[in-house]
């Protein structure tokens, strides 16, 4: 297959993935896809205490698509919603129920604002990135290779600190805002240690037929 052909295949997400710790040992990555090949649609990734992880997502094809991206234990097809008022997001997916609260932008955060979108885009920014990411945001990576032999790469616009969260999942209270550790398992990376907010676009290389 030609360079050409292998960047048509290449599927491209517009969004934000929130990632946040519990103090009661769970772990949340949410993903909100206003823009994605399969038109607009969030997912959760759940880590549990007991290290299980979990996958909830809205449709059986956006489901077979990120469990066979990253690595679960579980996947459940279930209702999602996400509601955004100011700086509070509030988050619907079957047994989870989730709301937290963003902070004010850092500086790192002024500097991916300034990041344009067509830049963030691309592969080799997301490559350039990938060494700053490690030493800056211990955990995460912008570039790897994923289950089913996917390529992916992330490129951030933007990145908030997640403040403050509270919920409930199959009926039990979460509690309170802790740290994303240990890191989740999902993929080849993890989300900020402190919780954050991220604005990203996120590039996908399914693996050679």
């Amino acid at each position: 297959m030609s360079r050409e052909a292998r960047r048509r295949r290449r599927l491209r997400f517009d969004g934000w993935i929130a990632g946040v710790g519990t103090s009661s040992g769970t772990r949340v990555v949410l993903g909100h896809w206003p823009r994605s090949p399969f038109g607009p649609f969030s997912d959760v990734m759940l880590e549990r205490a007991d290290g299980e992880r979990l996958l909830l997502a809205p449709t059986r094809r956006t489901a077979e698509f990120v469990s066979g991206t990253y690595t679960f234990d579980a996947v459940r097809v279930v209702p999602i919603g996400v509601s955004v008022a100011d700086d509070t997001w509030t988050v619907t997916a079957g047994p989870l129920h989730l709301r937290f609260t963003t902070g004010r932008r850092g500086l790192l955060g002024r500097f991916l604002c300034a990041v344009p979108g067509a830049l963030a885009g691309r592969p080799a920014w997301s490559t350039l990135t990938d060494w700053p990411a490690r030493v800056l945001l211990p955990g995460v990576r912008t570039r790897g290779t994923a289950g089913g032999g996917h390529r992916e790469w992330y490129g951030a616009r933007d990145l908030l600190p997640i403040r403050a969260v509270s919920g409930a999942f199959e009926g039990a209270d979460l509690g309170v805002l802790a740290p994303v550790e240990p890191p989740v398992r999902f993929g080849f990376g993890s989300v900020p240690r402190r919780p954050a907010l991220t604005r990203v676009t996120t590039t996908v290389a399914p693996a050679p037929e």
